[in-house]
């Protein structure tokens, strides 16, 4: 709705709330309005959100413009736009006070440059999970998930990134009474082109689900640019949702995975046992389709998931696998440090082991050694003094001419292994061997302990603290 067709009672300049000057009125909708405004005494510029002048007068419109506040401050995810403050106008409106932002919403990119890139929609969808993972693990639903509130902005890096906006038909699952009953009379409660057949028939009884719903239609669209329900009427398209199957993806684009359109059937499936459990379920499966730096993604909504501790659907019945880091990069929830295990080395205590039974046999190798010298040198003939105690270890003659007897008084060069046989006078007096020293074995290496990682894996990827890093 264009800020011409409804009376706002703003006009640029104005002063709201004594400190928010109005530069520009950036949306009219079919509750509220926002203005570009420049704070005053914070010298930056913000996003103000107010009712329209003839909802002043109905509890509900101003519960559930609250209410939106009340959920969006709760999600303290990048991908939701960031709420910093509430208030009243001097007519007696809310307000909301939140980030501003530069870009356009994904209704508005599809109507100006038609179908997304489907690796870049997925991408898309994948953002948008994280703060969904976040709003459902504090017991919040959105059920009004659109293009229109997707809202896309380029960080400061370049890279594109996807803000969740509207919060104000949310559900909170564990409501009271009171909040039940306001959800029940407020309206419109949902986009009916995005809305699951649960929320169709009764709007308070859906849960998280209905957001998988949505997110299905969501990429349907932004892939193809059509619906996967079309209709003439409101009523034509409640019939479609409730009883006829989605249109298949590969009619509008051939070129489609298959695993991608069972993915968003999957999605559109009516009985939502069948659909995906939660959002972490589905962020796992868009997980091979996405560029690799959504990868980044997938960890934190499984993260946060578990983290929160809602890692099993409605019915409790199936548990959502634990977080996958992606490359070498950690997924939320685990430790900085990964143990060696995960880097594809030996179990440590295994390696620590195997080091202490690698030295013990060189000291039983060492020993052996020195015992088979000292039976060696205990038969054999006395040295010469200076002579080399390494000749006595020659144990070949050679293979040669033999060499001519040797001259009275002279030591032969060959030592034999073997003792000299006696002669008829008598045997040869034998000096006492010369003790061969050996050296001691050195100690077995003590392993080296360190604490980065203060724990190691066992082969059942247990970790297990050193006592020496407690």
């Amino acid at each position: 709705m264009s800020p011409r067709d409804v009376s706002v009672n703003v006009r640029p300049g104005d002063l709201l709330a004594g400190k928010y000057r109005v530069e520009r009125i950036i949306a009219v909708g079919g509750m509220g309005v926002i203005v570009a405004a420049h704070h005053l005494e914070l010298d930056e510029r913000v996003a103000l959100k107010f009712l329209l002048p003839k909802l002043l007068e109905r509890p509900a419109a101003i519960a559930r413009f609250l209410r939106e506040a009340r959920a969006a401050v709760k999600i303290k995810n990048e991908h939701v736009a960031r709420v910093s403050d509430v208030g009243k106008l001097e007519n007696g409106s809310p307000y909301i006070v939140m980030e501003y932002l530069e870009g356009l919403d994904l209704a508005a990119w599809l109507e100006k440059r038609g179908p997304i890139p489907a690796e870049q929609a997925v991408d898309f969808v994948l953002q948008a999970c994280e703060a969904l993972a976040e709003a459902h693990s504090l017991g919040i639903v959105h059920r009004d998930l659109k293009p229109a509130n997707l809202f896309c902005i380029q960080r400061s890096d370049g890279q594109l990134s996807i803000k969740v906006l509207d919060f104000g038909i949310s559900k909170l699952t564990a409501a009271s009474a009171e909040q039940d009953a306001m959800s029940l009379t407020s309206a419109p409660m949902g986009s009916p082109y995005y809305m699951s057949p649960e929320q169709m028939k009764a709007a308070s009884e859906v849960d998280a689900r209905t957001d998988i719903w949505s997110l299905g239609v969501i990429l349907f669209e932004l892939i193809t640019s059509r619906g996967p329900f079309e209709a003439e009427g409101v009523t034509g398209l409640v019939v479609k949702v409730t009883t006829e199957p989605p249109a298949p993806l590969s009619r509008y684009l051939p070129t489609v995975a298959p695993d991608l359109e069972r993915l968003v059937e999957r999605c559109l499936e009516k009985d939502r046992d069948r659909r995906f459990q939660t959002i972490g379920e589905l962020a796992l499966a868009l997980r091979q389709f996405a560029p690799q730096h959504s990868g980044l993604s997938v960890d934190r909504v499984v993260g946060t998931l578990h983290r929160a501790g809602t890692v099993t659907d409605p019915g409790g019945s199936s548990e959502l696998p634990p977080p996958i880091a992606s490359s070498p990069r950690l997924a939320p929830g685990r430790p900085h440090a990964q143990t060696i295990t995960a880097w594809g080395e030996a179990n440590p205590r295994k390696r620590y082991l195997g080091s202490a039974f690698a030295s013990a046999a060189a000291v039983v190798v060492v020993v052996s050694v020195a015992f088979g010298v000292m039976q060696a040198t205990a038969h054999s003939p006395p040295l010469r003094a200076g002579a080399d105690t390494a000749s006595a270890f020659s144990a070949v003659p050679p293979t040669s001419a033999p060499s001519p007897p040797p001259s009275a008084g002279s030591v032969p060069t060959v030592i034999p292994l073997l003792p000299p046989v006696a002669s008829a006078a008598g045997p040869t007096p034998v000096s006492a061997p010369r003790p061969v020293r050996v050296a001691p074995a050195p100690p077995p290496a003590r392993p080296k302990i360190t604490c980065d990682p203060p724990y190691y894996a066992d082969a059942n990827g247990t970790r297990h603290f050193k006592k020496e890093c407690l």
